[in-house]
Order: C-alpha cells, then sequence, then structure tokens
C-alpha cells in the first residue's frame, strides 16, 4: 500500500479502491480475532496513511472502521463510535454508512448516543487525539512498543511528544496548525513543494530546522488551535473539559495586554521628569520587556512556569519560588539574545545590536546596568541577577492572577455539581529547615489535565539532530541549526569565564578548538538496531537484566530486631534500612533515565543522526544531546554504531577481535593474548548473537554486556563471509589510555619509573599502575605483618586491586588524605563482610593506613610528577592571595591616601578599604596549546535580597568582583590544568583523523574510529601526545603567570621561626609604629587591617620608585626599608609557609617545601612490579631525604591533618565515626574523654599552632623555580603498543 501511495496521485480511484479492501482485510481480521493492537494499526491507518494519500474515507470505509471499533475491549469503545459515527456525519454520509450496519451493530451504536452532551464529546475527541500521538510508529518499527516506566510528571509523555516529528513527520506538520483529528496536508504540500528541487542535505536541514525553530510561536499555534476548535463544538475553553493547551491560549490572551500595560507604564515613568519611588521600582525590570514582543514574553512565561511545577515540584512541597522567577527571567534574556543575535545578521554585522543597546542605554534604569559592560555584545544584554529576578516576579505575578483552572464539586445541599474558578498557580510559604521560603504549587487539577495531554515542549532542541551541526565560527554561532547555544559551557554566572572566551573567539583564538568539535560534531551515528531489539525484548520484560534495573525494586525492607534487642543492632538496622532505601531509589532513577534513551533510540531506528558538541571551561568536549549519546554507560555505547561501515581489512579483524577482550574485561593481557580470547570464545559468539536470552548468555558475564553483544555481531558476520577481511564493519573500536592523567603528569616530569608504570615506556606486556600500586601496599604489609603488628597481620593477603584504585585515579587530581581514607573504607566495606572491632584491628584504623601507603607507593613511582603537582599548587596558592594594581588603587582612594605616606600616621580605614584587603579577587587564568584561555570560576558569593511584587527574595549575586575562594582555586588547578592538556590531545588527534579522512568519536582519553582504521589512528595518537610534551609546557605556563600577574602584590607568610621572620618582626617594633602590645609609639591602638592596609601601600610606593626612570626615585626606592626588602635580602625561599589550605600531591599526604622536597622512598628505574612477587618490596630503593625535609616527612607520615580544611573534614569525620562506634557499643553518650574528642582537641591545638607560627608580609608576586624534569624521553612511546590499547 505504502509503494501504491507513491506511484498513484493522490485521489486516484486505482488507490481508493485499494485503500478499502486494505481496511476490509484488516477490519475482517479484527472480527474474526479481536487483535487490540491491529485494531490500533487500523485506527492510525485511518487517521494518518489514508489522509497523506489523499483517499476520502466513503460510507463504506467507515462501516467497516464502525464494525472494528466494536471489538475493542476497553472503556473508550463507545467513545471511539461514537466518533468515526460523527466523522460520516461532516462528510454528509452518516445515512448510507448506517445503512450498510446490520441491525445488531446498528442497537449497539445507539446505545453509545444516549444522554452524551457536548463537553463529553469534547472530551472523547481529544482523548482520542492523544492516542493516536501515542500510537504513532514508524513504518518499519509498527508494533515496537517500549515499555513505560511510572514516574513522576509528565517528562516521559512530554519527550514522546517531541519524538513524534521523526517517527512521522507529517503528523508534526500537521500539529504546527491543527488538531490531530483535522489534518490539513495543504500547508505541508506547499512545503514540501518548495523543497523539491533542493539537495539531499538542504532537505534535511530543512527538517532540522523544522524540529528545532518556531518554539514560542508552535506553542501558541497550538493553544489556539485548541481553543478554537472547543468554540466550534460549542464548548467554552474555561470549563473544567478543556484541555491544557486551550487554557493555556486563555491566559496568553489574558497575560499579553497585561504585559502590554506593564509597557506603557513604563514608558510613561520614563517621561516623568520627578520620579517617585514606585517608577523607581518599576523601571527597574520594566524596560526589558521591550526586548521582546509581548506574544513572546507570554509564551515563556507560562511554559518556563510549567516547565519547573510539572517537573521540579511533582509532590505536594511544590518548587521554590526564587527558581521559577529566575528562570523566567532567564528564558526571556536567552531568547532576547538570540533575538538580537538573528537580527544583527540582516544588519551589518554588530551594528543593529550595538545600536540598540545604545537606544536602551538613555533610559535611567539601563545605563546603571549597562554602562560598563566590556568585550562584547553579549555582555551588553546582561541584565545581572537582580533584574531578571525581578522580571520574572512581575510575571509571575500576573500569571498567578490570570491563570484559572474549573474545578468540578459536589454542592454540600444537593447532588448536583457545580463548576468553581480555581488559581492554577498558588503561591504560599513554608518553614524548610527553620527557614520561612516562597512556594509556588500546580493545582491539583491541572495535573489531572496533563496526564491526559501533555504540554508540548522545546525538547526537540536538544535531541540529536537529524542533519550535520552547524560549523562553530564564534561564542554563539555552531552546533545546532536555530537553537543558539555557547561554545562554552559557561552560565551566565560565570561572568569573567565568559568574556575571555567570547574574547577568544573574536580574536580567533579558538579556531582550532572549534575545528576539533566541528570534527566530532559531523560524524554520522544510527541505531544498533539488532542491539536494540535484544534490548527491547529484555526491557519489556520488566525484569533486572544486563545492567538494567528492574520495573519493581526488590520487595521489603530488612527485617526489624525484637524490641528488645541492644542499641548496636537497632544501629545496624537503621543503616541498613537507609542502605536498602537509598538502593530502590537508585534503581528507580537508572530505570527511568534508561526509559528515555529507549524512546530516543526508538525514534531514530532508521535516522542517520549527529551528536553536536560543545566544551567545558577547561576544553572538554561534550554532545550537546543528553538523552542518548557515547558518552553515556553501557547500554548507550552498545546502541550505537557508525552510520558509514568501512571493510575490515586483516588489520581491522585483528582490532576487532582485541575489542571483544577489551569490552569482556580481559584488558590487562597482551595483545596477542586478547586475540586468542576471542578464537577461543569463537562457540560463545555464535551463540550470543544466535540466542541472546534464551542461550548460554555467556555476553552477559562481560564487563560491558551490551557492547560485548554489538561486538559479537560483528564478528559473527565476519566470520559467515568466505573472507572475514572483506566485511564493512560500522563498529566504533576504542582506544583508551592507561590512567591518562597520569601518563600527562610522568611526561610533565619525565619520570622514568613512572612512565613505565602508565605505558609510555615500551613493553612486552601493559603495565597496570592500579595493580603495580596494590603489589607495593600489599608488600609493605606482608613485610610489616612478618613483624608481628596486628593490623598488618589481619589485611595481609586482603588488599586487591579495586581497594586502590579509586584512590589511584583520583590522587592524580588532587584528591586530600581525608578523601582517600573514605574511598579504602568504602572499598573495605564491600571486600570484608565482618570487620573486627577491637583497639588494635578496626576499620577506622585500617583505612588510614592502607591510604597513607597508597601514597608513599605513589610516590615511589612518580617523582618528577609530585614536584609538578605541587609546583601548580603553590603557584595557585600564590595568586589566589594577591590582589591586582587595580585593586590596589581601590585601596588606596579608599584609606584616603592620594600618596603613601612616608611616616605611619594614618590608622583609621573605611569600611571599602577594610573590604577590599580582606578580598582576594586574582583567579588563576592560563591559555591551553590550542590558545583557549582556561579561567577558574570558583568565588565566594554574597546573598542579597531583592525586593519583587510577588515576595522577598534572597538571591545569589555573582559578579567577576566577588572574593575567589581560595580552597577550590587552589585544589582544583592540578586537576584542570591536567584536564585541559588532554582536551588538547584529544583536538590534536581529532584534527588530524579528518584529515586523513579517518572517521573520529572521543570520550576524554578514549579515542573510537573504524576498525579497518585503528593502526592510523594509533600512529596520530602518540604523534599528537609528543607534539604536545616535546614542548616546555610547564616553563611556557611560568613565563605566561610571570606576564599575566606583573605587578600583582601577594599577601605570603613566612615561617616565625626562620631569621628571615625575626627580621621582620624587629623591624615592625623598632619603626616607632607599633609596639609589641599592638598600640603605636603615640600609645594609640590599632588594628591588624591598618597594619596590612599601611605595608601594602608602603611597599606599593617602593615598587613604583624602583620601577622609575628617574635616578633620584630609583635611589629613594632602594633607601626605603621594609619586610618585602628583608625578605629579598634574605633570599630564603625556604622561609616561605605553604598555603594553609593544601591538597596532597601524587604520593604526599599533605604539601612539601616550595623547592619540592625529596621522598623517602622511590622505584628504581625500568622496574617491573610482578604480582604476587614477595620481593617487590625490595624493588624500592631508599633515599636519604634531605635534612631540612626530615620533619616533614615525619609529620607527614602520621596522616594527620596539617590544614584548616582538612582539620574541619577530619573532625566531621571523627564525630561520625564516634557516633557509630559508640552508638554500636550502646554508649550515645557524649564522652569528652572519648579518644575521638582527644584527637579533635589536639587537630585544634595543632592547628592554632600552625597558624600562630606565621608571620605575614606584602611581596610581589612572584612564583617558584620550575622543577627539574627527568629524563624520561617522550618520543619513545611512539613504540609503546599499550600507551592507547
Amino acid at each position: 500500500m505504502r509503494r501504491m501511495n507513491e506511484i498513484y496521485k493522490p485521489g486516484a480511484p486505482g488507490l481508493v479502491a485499494a485503500h478499502t479492501e486494505y481496511v476490509k482485510e484488516v477490519a475482517y481480521r479484527i472480527n474474526q480475532r479481536q487483535d487490540q493492537q491491529l485494531l490500533q494499526h487500523l485506527q492510525k491507518w485511518f487517521q494518518v496513511d489514508l489522509k497523506a494519500a489523499g483517499v476520502e474515507p466513503d460510507e463504506e470505509m467507515y462501516a467497516l472502521m464502525i464494525r472494528a471499533s466494536l471489538n475493542r475491549d476497553d472503556e473508550r469503545r463507545g467513545r471511539t463510535v461514537r466518533r468515526y459515527v460523527n466523522l460520516s456525519k461532516e462528510d454528509g454520509l452518516y445515512d448510507e454508512t448506517i445503512k450498510l450496519l446490520d441491525s445488531h451493530a446498528q442497537a449497539r451504536v445507539a446505545s453509545f448516543f444516549n444522554e452524551i452532551s457536548p463537553e463529553d464529546t469534547f472530551i472523547e475527541h481529544q482523548d482520542e487525539s492523544y492516542e493516536v500521538l501515542r500510537n504513532i510508529e514508524d513504518n518499519s518499527s509498527l508494533g515496537l512498543e517500549v515499555r513505560s516506566m511510572q514516574q513522576k510528571g509528565p517528562g516521559l509523555a512530554t519527550l514522546k511528544r517531541s519524538l513524534v516529528p521523526l517517527t512521522n513527520p507529517t503528523v508534526e506538520s500537521a500539529l504546527l496548525s491543527q488538531t490531530a483529528n483535522h489534518l490539513n496536508l495543504e500547508t505541508l504540500g506547499d512545503e514540501l513543494a518548495s523543497l523539491a528541487n533542493a539537495s539531499p542535505s538542504e532537505c534535511l536541514q530543512a527538517r532540522q530546522r523544522r524540529l528545532e525553530s518556531h518554539t514560542l510561536t508552535a506553542a501558541i499555534d497550538r493553544w489556539r488551535t485548541e481553543h478554537e476548535h472547543l468554540l466550534s463544538i460549542g464548548v467554552n475553553s474555561s470549563l473544567s473539559s478543556s484541555t491544557i493547551g486551550a487554557m493555556m491560549w486563555k491566559w496568553h490572551e489574558e497575560l499579553v495586554p497585561a504585559i502590554k500595560e506593564d509597557i506603557r507604564k513604563s514608558r510613561e515613568s520614563e517621561k516623568r521628569v520627578q520620579k517617585n519611588k514606585l517608577d523607581a521600582d518599576h523601571l527597574a525590570w520594566s524596560p526589558y520587556l521591550e526586548y521582546l514582543s509581548p506574544e513572546k514574553i507570554s509564551a515563556i512565561t507560562i511554559l518556563q512556569a510549567m516547565k519547573l511545577t510539572t517537573t521540579d515540584g511533582v509532590d505536594e512541597s511544590g518548587v521554590r519560588t526564587h527558581r521559577v522567577v529566575e528562570a523566567i527571567g532567564s528564558g526571556i534574556q536567552t531568547e532576547s539574545i538570540s533575538e538580537r543575535i538573528k537580527r544583527s545578521k540582516e544588519q551589518s554585522g554588530r551594528k543593529g545590536v550595538e545600536a540598540l543597546v545604545k537606544r536602551r542605554a538613555k533610559r535611567d534604569s539601563l545605563s546603571q546596568l549597562l554602562r560598563n559592560s566590556e568585550s562584547d555584545v553579549f555582555d551588553k544584554l546582561d541584565w545581572g541577577i537582580a533584574t531578571r529576578v525581578r522580571l520574572g516576579a512581575a510575571l509571575l505575578s500576573h500569571l498567578i492572577d490570570i491563570a484559572k483552572v474549573q474545578v468540578s464539586r459536589r454542592a454540600p445541599d444537593s447532588a448536583r455539581e457545580v463548576q468553581e474558578s480555581h488559581p492554577c498557580f498558588m503561591h504560599s510559604y513554608q518553614y524548610d529547615r527553620g527557614k520561612r521560603v516562597g512556594i509556588v504549587r500546580l493545582n491539583s487539577a491541572v495535573w489531572e489535565k496533563l496526564s491526559r495531554s501533555p504540554v508540548g515542549s522545546a525538547l526537540a532542541k536538544y535531541l540529536p539532530m537529524v542533519a550535520e551541526p552547524r560549523p562553530w565560527t564564534n561564542f554563539m554561532e555552531g552546533g545546532f541549526l536555530e537553537h543558539h547555544l555557547p561554545v562554552v559551557r559557561i552560565t551566565t554566572k560565570d561572568i569573567q569565564s565568559r568574556k575571555y572566551a567570547i574574547t577568544a573567539s573574536a580574536n580567533g583564538d579558538m579556531d582550532q578548538v572549534f575545528a576539533g568539535l566541528d570534527v566530532l560534531s559531523k560524524t554520522p551515528w544510527k541505531i544498533n538496531r539488532f542491539v536494540f531489539d535484544v534490548m527491547l525484548q529484555a526491557w519489556n520484560t520488566g525484569k533486572a537484566f544486563a545492567k538494567i534495573p528492574p520495573e519493581e525494586p526488590p520487595p521489603g525492607n530488612p527485617p526489624e530486631p525484637p524490641p528488645a534487642s541492644d542499641m548496636r543492632e537497632r544501629m545496624r538496622w537503621m543503616r541498613s534500612v537507609r542502605d536498602f532505601e537509598n538502593h530502590k531509589s537508585s534503581l528507580r532513577s537508572q530505570r527511568c533515565f534508561q526509559n528515555f534513551q529507549m524512546e530516543v533510540a526508538r525514534a531514530y531506528l532508521n535516522e542517520t543522526f549527529y551528536f553536536p558538541h560543545n566544551c567545558d571551561f577547561r576544553g572538554r568536549a561534550y554532545p550537546m544531546v543528553p538523552f542518548l549519546n557515547h558518552m553515556g554507560a553501557d547500554n548507550a555505547r552498545g546502541l550505537l554504531k557508525f552510520a558509514e561501515g568501512k571493510e575490515l581489512t586483516a588489520s581491522g579483524l585483528w582490532w576487532l577481535k582485541i575489542h571483544l577482550a577489551n569490552v569482556f574485561g580481559y584488558d590487562k593481557a597482551s595483545l596477542e593474548e586478547r586475540v586468542k580470547f576471542a578464537d577461543e570464545h569463537r562457540a560463545d559468539i555464535y551463540d550470543s548473537v544466535k540466542h541472546p536470552l534464551d542461550g548460554n548468555r555467556w555476553w552477559l558475564t562481560a564487563e560491558d554486556p551490551w557492547q560485548c553483544l554489538a561486538t559479537c555481531r560483528e564478528l559473527q558476520n565476519a566470520f559467515d563471509l568466505p573472507d572475514p577481511t572483506k566485511y564493512v564493519c560500522s563498529l566504533a573500536i576504542h582506544q583508551d589510555g592507561s590512567c591518562n592523567g597520569l601518563q600527562h603528569y610522568a611526561a610533565l616530569g619525565g619520570d622514568i619509573a613512572g612512565a613505565r608504570q602508565v605505558n609510555l615506556e615500551p613493553g612486552a606486556r601493559p603495565s597496570d599502575i592500579y595493580t603495580a600500586v596494590a603489589e607495593l601496599v600489599k608488600a609493605d604489609i606482608a613485610k610489616e605483618a612478618a613483624q608481628g603488628k596486628p593490623l598488618a597481620a589481619y589485611l595481609d593477603g586482603k588488599v586487591t586491586r579495586k581497594v586502590v584504585k579509586q584512590t589511584v585515579m583520583t590522587n592524580v587530581y588532587g584528591v586530600t588524605f581525608i578523601g582517600a581514607r573514605r574511598q579504602v573504607r568504602k572499598q573495605l566495606d564491600d571486600l570484608i563482610e565482618s570487620f573486627p572491632e577491637t583497639p588494635q584491628v578496626n576499620k577506622l584504623l585500617a583505612s588510614p593506613y592502607i591510604a597513607r601507603k597508597i601514597f608513599i607507593a605513589l610516590a615511589t613511582m612518580f617523582n618528577g610528577a609530585h614536584d609538578i603537582q605541587f609546583w601548580l599548587t603553590d603557584c595557585a596558592g600564590r595568586i589566589a592571595e594577591s590582589m591586582a594594581p587595580e585593586q590596589v588603587d581601590t585601596i588606596q582612594r579608599a584609606a584616603g591616601e592620594e600618596k603613601p605616606p612616608k611616616e605611619f600616621k594614618k590608622l583609621s580605614l573605611r569600611s571599602k578599604a577594610a573590604s577590599e584587603l580582606n578580598s582576594f579577587k586574582s583567579t588563576v587564568i592560563w591559555t591551553t596549546p590550542l590558545k583557549m584561555p582556561v579561567v577558574q570560576p570558583y568565588r565566594k558569593h554574597s546573598i542579597r535580597q531583592v525586593q519583587t511584587s510577588l515576595q522577598n527574595l534572597n538571591i545569589v549575586a555573582r559578579s567577576a568582583a566577588d572574593p575567589v575562594d581560595k580552597a577550590k582555586q587552589l585544589q582544583a588547578f592540578p586537576p584542570n590544568f591536567i584536564h585541559s592538556l588532554d582536551a588538547t590531545h584529544m583536538f590534536l588527534t581529532a584534527l588530524k583523523c579528518n584529515e586523513v579522512g579517518l572517521t573520529f568519536a572521543a570520550i576524554h582519553d578514549s579515542f573510537w574510529t573504524h576498525a579497518g582504521d585503528v593502526d592510523t589512528m594509533n600512529r596520530i595518537i602518540r604523534d599528537a601526545f609528543i607534539r604536545m610534551h616535546s614542548e616546555d609546557i610547564i616553563g611556557r605556563l611560568a613565563a605566561e603567570f610571570k606576564a599575566r600577574y606583573k605587578d600583582h602584590m601577594h599577601l605570603a607568610s613566612v615561617h616565625a621561626e626562620t631569621p628571615v621572620a625575626r627580621q621582620i618582626v624587629a623591624w615592625r617594633r623598632n619603626d616607632g609604629w607599633l609596639t609589641p602590645a599592638g598600640f603605636t609609639a603615640a600609645g594609640r591602638k590599632t588594628t591588624l587591617e591598618a597594619r596590612k592596609t599601611q605595608e601594602l601601600l608602603l611597599e606599593r610606593r617602593r615598587q613604583q620608585l624602583l620601577a622609575s626612570r628617574d635616578p633620584k626615585e630609583r635611589a629613594e626606592g632602594k633607601k626605603m626599608m621594609t619586610p618585602a626588602r628583608i625578605y629579598e635580602e634574605a633570599r630564603s625561599e625556604k622561609a616561605l609557609a605553604p598555603p594553609e589550605i593544601r591538597t596532597a600531591t601524587i604520593g604526599g599526604l599533605g604539601s612539601t617545601t616550595s623547592s619540592g622536597a625529596t621522598r623517602a622512598t622511590k622505584l628504581k628505574a625500568n622496574v617491573q612490579l610482578e604480582v604476587g612477587d614477595p620481593n617487590n618490596a625490595e624493588k624500592v630503593q631508599l633515599v636519604k631525604s634531605d635534612e631540612a625535609d626530615a620533619p616533614l616527612i615525619a609529620a607527614q607520615d602520621d596522616g594527620l591533618p596539617e590544614t584548616d580544611a582538612e582539620a574541619d573534614e577530619a573532625v566531621a569525620e571523627i564525630n561520625e565515626d564516634k557516633d557509630e562506634a559508640e552508638a554500636e557499643n550502646g554508649d550515645l553518650d557524649a564522652d569528652s574523654n572519648s579518644p575521638a574528642r582527644r584527637r579533635q582537641a589536639a587537630n585544634k591545638k595543632r592547628r592554632k599552632a600552625y597558624v600562630a607560627k606565621k608571620v605575614w608580609v606584602w611581596l610581589p608576586l612572584t612564583f617558584p623555580p620550575v622543577p627539574k624534569k627527568g629524563e624520561f624521553d617522550v618520543t619513545r612511546l611512539k613504540d609503546s603498543q599499550y600507551f592507547f590499547s
């Protein structure tokens, strides 16, 4: 029938007859079998395919549809019959249709029309309409139903609604103009006619644009259509029987005039010369209403309010008011920016937007916000959080007043039903953790309507693209065809990061990053139909299968102990109940999300699609589509394959077998052993493909079962050919780095031993860093067990690779010792069911014991990497505690010191100066090898109260002038720097692969291509890494820091017991302005802020004099004595105290000295650690530590925290451990003499002593010397086959 539709013209007599015969045959089978699925197919055929072919139903066809509908076995049978009868009336065929029915059928039809009101008729009409939408299937996937997981809110229904254009574009085009029951193909025909002579790519682009564009306009059109249809059948859309769409149209009709009235009042307020408080309050937000049309503002307000209250407010608690108002304000700002971008294209570049901004800047309310805008037009459209909140609150207030829903209830004095008008959105207050917060809730009557007719949404914007994404050309231009998203994932709150990214894009510095993202984005994908069919069959059982959680969570809870049981047993039960509930919640969340993925995969079964990419602030690339992409879990990756296949070749077949071993989990063997593994399991491969669900299920034992099944299918297809190397394979083959972060560190530090452990050094077998660390830890524990230590004796032989893996992995990225201890403890909980609880052997002692040995083991392998990581941390600490020249100027003006004094006389300090003095605002910024600027966004934000028409809101006010979060700046810099390097490596590889014609995809440090191209990609991967690390990356970074932070002042600390510290203290006492008691020589009390300000300005003056071209001024500067000069003359870099907030470096429990301390042990070069070798401990050679560093090593070995942050974290965990331990022992009283309390007191005392043993001093910001690089030659990895494998 579908082929005939393509051959015959619409309405051709032969085509009408064929359709009639088809409907007659299907209806006959339905009457014989009562087949409900076939009945749904027939209804869909009548609604969609029949009209698409231009066939007008005749009386015979209506009679067949009525007779078939009488076999429906649910409550909608009467509605369906009435609907076809009414359609025959509309076509003037009612009498002829009824005559074709037998007397029994006529009687049944008549019974369905008794006492039916117009409102009931409309309800039936809408139910049938949405039933059709739910049952729409792609022609090739008819009957492929995904079993739905019951979820809160209409999210799944909304997703299905967004997928309709992919399963049936005809219906979607019709829905944009009319309801589903009155399809008008004329407008669609005009659209298709305009594309008759278009190329295939242009047709795909037109289809993609239709998916993305006109979201707001389409929403308004749908609301209007439903409203007009209500009126056409005599039903008022304000009645309770109306649909959500019709109701929203009524809201829209009333909200638009309210917005226009706000604009009118705004203009009148602007004209007044003398503005009162009401004018000022109104002008704070109302002028921004003119950036968009009132119709679009109304649609955004309604959609955002519905979205937030139906997704985040799915229970009775509702959603907080500030979230709704900020979402509305942000939505309007985002749409405004998108509109300005489109308009600017129609004019000359940016001139249109610049002119608009200049006009708006004339207004009092806007000039305040826009006068300091910088760098680009996008900044000039940044309204600020306060404005967005006020604007959103005003619009939400209008919507609450306008939006009503009709609710039916029974009158108390009679049985009759009455209609009442209730607000759709309810604003109220409730207490949360002792605080009174505003809440917005959705009326329960609206929820009932949503269950029948979900609201259309903009989800199509975030689905995989059916056309090739746009190349990136600037900050907001690329990816989706119509939807504008930034190339760098920076929120509007990260102001400084956004400005750097916009400027770099405009200057062309991001061109290579753009090109790399384009390579990733243009890779075409398809759904693996074989895997999907197996997954769908397993999914629809509702049972747990291959990492698919069950539909129903495990029943029951852990049995409650008897009431007479002791407190320790009850505490254990409570913890087990909590863990059980968390486990059930996790399973439910996973299945709900996988439900979304299955629906998306079903919709794209016959599509070629693309994943547009952008990147985060470090340059790491991510797909812009959230539900189904290749960065997902095993089930998502198993569903995907390249759209285009390539011949395997002999090399490709070899790599396809290796890929099977890798996804199975046999990836620590040599490449030859992995190939042999695949050959030995050929029978299992065939059984897995032919009988995936009812065979021996070998593939289910794999580490990644769905990817294993996909690989088995490809291997079987290849094996079935006479020449397997000729098979055209479309599976993506992965090449993964060996702990990629450590690979970069080993290359940066030149570690010979470390390079071997992460496969930079060529070897006959792959090295595994996790196994190597585990072997060192086991050997050390065995050695101590032989010495009779009870804890070591118990742990001897129990430490596995899994115990150390997470700590080794995260140690690269600056995990603290406290965090490592928690990681080890979690693994011990999983590994050892019943751990002894004695004073000498217990989990509280075992976890830090093992964590410390992991750190020491890493230190033996990565000597240079340790120094590099500490150098990065030290630099970040200095930057985060420095002030830019502009900030010093502010302090000088605020303190009233136009010229720094020659003598210290002025001791008062204004509040602004004090605030500036305590606010370090310099963030860590660097440039990647691809010229992308990276700005760490970690700042402390302030809370401010904004008065709105709805309520007073406490909002987070962020700006580039906020003080930096020193802890996050310092802790995040090493991992972020390494992430920026691995992103650079990926982009370099992507660009070269594209240049030589390879299909390429990537997940950070996992690179994918066709099996036949793996050898070529491997050469490119190694060349790109060598190219990067052949340059002096750390030296270039040091030079950049020196230039970027020139003239910054650093508030440093020196150890109080050092000679330089004693000289500084003596100078302060002998200078005449400070006595030991903290008073001036004149007896006036001074403050710490005043002293810091005076010394800062004094040192600033000295530096200016020294930099002067006037010889007299330079001579004056040389004569000045300041603490900084004392420090410079001492030339004691080791006297500097490390930052109070420190992170654990590779192999270190805290910080070393700034010069880079040598560790107590290291691994002999070119030594391979063998699994289970008792001599592993002997392979570690002791190194005599530097005498100056000996106390530090001893301090590290005790495992105690040395900083404020670590001490606070330790105290929190100790308290938690103490509570659990004492509860299990039946002692719930907080014993101040308990070991935990004594440790806590000791930590506090130690922390205070640490802080007291420092002397502050202002110094020109300098950076420590770059650590000396080791002797490893990075070019050697060119011959390492396990570098990426």
